[in-house]
């Protein structure tokens, strides 16, 4: 199998550092950190544990230091811990000026921070971005929101060359924008025609043009120039609310999504608008009330979900991606990188669309793609093809789950959402090699460097690694 193929940071962080969601890359691996030990659990090869304020982001590394967030009360907190020791050595905190609606999945404090390796990133949904020097000397904030989100906005800023990305997918006047990360000064915003979505961006450097931010989106996943938020490329057949992450392995992007009613066999052709206002829109007000509408074409969950202004009625922007969310299809998607408009029918490479993730990312290693589903199912695919390598059951563990997986050596750890953590064998045929029950709800996706797992629980951050 030829190694694995990555774009490359444009600042320089130690190997040690684990600077966004997923680390580097946001790929989920660390090809240079040691081995974790093969037996751990609350009491068992834990180099110290800390209790936290309860949040579900997950934890990054830079410069010896841990940076999450929490939230308490109306108090939006930012944390930085000792690597070594667990010691929290500073705290900020912000008074939030609203309450954002969410889902109860969802958490105030679930965006993860990220860092350019000189200075801290924080996003809350109930405030907006804010800037800490490494030390927690306050830099810059800039206030944004409120949102119109079903579920609220999750989706983690990232950093790329002096530039802060942050996606804000909502139901109406969603965004993409960029934040110079010296001054805190929007540098391009760019609108976003979709609905509710909460995947984070990917940053992509290919070897010639310019630097990348891929988006997925409502029904598509979108390219934007880094530095002008010009539009480069695209391509459609996603669901309607993407909630994993992109990974790029080689030349080859990597996402998957799912939403449900959108399984194959699932789709409901709809008529457009002006059929269905014609036929259904009794006082001819151009809106179409739940009572107009006849029982084929009812939403089959809340009418919160498509009346995405909140008026109480459907207008035709409504009623146009309640169609589309009808017929679309779930799927694991593999984008050849590269071309320009619309790349769904040259660089698509293949799709799968059985057993596919709610919100974990993909994991690419050594072409092969781990996929994990609520439930407690894991697929794997051969990278280059999609064709199935092995499917089972995470037997011991048949839980949902939340957090992706991340690989260390030749294992791959993914964390159940009431607690357990699997680790599997990293190969096309994987095995359960071990299951430690940490008896507490995990959510963040853990974070790893030089022989250590940082893992955060719904109260405790353990830091995992061999005693000796």
């Amino acid at each position: 199998m030829r190694p694995l193929l990555l774009p490359l940071l444009a600042l320089t962080l130690p190997a040690a550092d684990w600077p966004q969601l997923r680390g580097p890359h946001g790929a989920g691996l660390c090809p240079t950190c040691s081995p974790l030990p093969a037996e751990f659990s609350p009491t068992q090869n834990i180099l110290w544990k800390t209790t936290l304020p309860e949040g579900k982001s997950s934890p990054i590394l830079v410069a010896g230091r841990i940076f999450l967030t929490a939230a308490q009360g109306d108090d939006l907190l930012t944390l930085c811990l000792e690597q070594s020791t667990g010691k929290e050595l500073w705290r900020r905190s912000i008074r939030a000026p609203q309450r954002e609606a969410q889902h109860s999945l969802n958490h105030r404090a679930a965006p993860t921070p990220t860092t350019d390796g000189q200075n801290l990133y924080v996003f809350f949904a109930d405030y907006g971005l804010l800037s800490y020097s490494l030390d927690g000397q306050p830099r810059w904030q800039l206030p944004l929101g409120p949102f119109n989100s079903q579920h609220g906005i999750v989706a983690s800023p990232v950093y790329a060359d002096g530039k802060l990305i942050l996606v804000a997918d909502q139901d109406t006047d969603a965004f993409i924008l960029a934040v110079n990360t010296a001054t805190g000064k929007v540098a391009w915003k760019v609108p976003r025609e979709v609905i509710n979505g909460y995947a984070t961006p990917l940053i992509y450097r290919p070897a010639q043009g310019p630097v990348q931010v891929i988006a997925p989106g409502s029904y598509q996943l979108t390219a934007y120039a880094l530095h002008t938020g010009k539009t480069l490329w695209f391509a459609r057949g996603l669901t309607c609310q993407p909630k994993s992450a992109p990974v790029i392995a080689g030349d080859t992007l990597y996402f998957n999504g799912w939403t449900p009613g959108n399984d194959p066999g699932q789709q409901v052709d709809l008529p457009p608008f002006t059929e269905v206002a014609a036929a259904a829109d009794a006082n001819h007000d151009g809106k179409l009330a739940q009572s107009e509408l006849p029982p084929p074409w009812q939403p089959t969950g809340s009418w919160r979900a498509v009346d995405l202004d909140r008026d109480g009625y459907m207008n035709e922007r409504e009623w146009t991606f309640f169609r589309t969310r009808r017929a679309a299809r779930n799927g694991a998607m593999a984008i050849q990188l590269g071309g320009s408009g619309d790349v769904t029918a040259t660089h698509v490479r293949w799709r799968y669309e059985k057993s596919l993730p709610d919100v974990p990312a993909p994991l690419v290693l050594n072409d092969v793609v781990f996929l994990v589903r609520s439930g407690g199912i894991a697929t794997t695919l051969h990278a280059k093809t999609g064709q199935v390598i092995k499917q089972g059951r995470l037997t011991g563990a048949l839980e949902d789950y939340y957090s992706s997986p991340i690989a260390v050596g030749n294992k791959i750890y993914i964390a159940s959402e009431h607690g357990k953590v699997v680790v599997l064998s990293a190969a096309g045929n994987w095995e359960i090699l071990a299951i430690h029950d940490f008896d507490s709800d995990i959510y963040a996706t853990p974070a790893v460097s030089e022989g250590r797992m940082y893992l955060r629980t719904k109260t405790t951050l353990y830091a995992i690694g061999a005693r000796n």
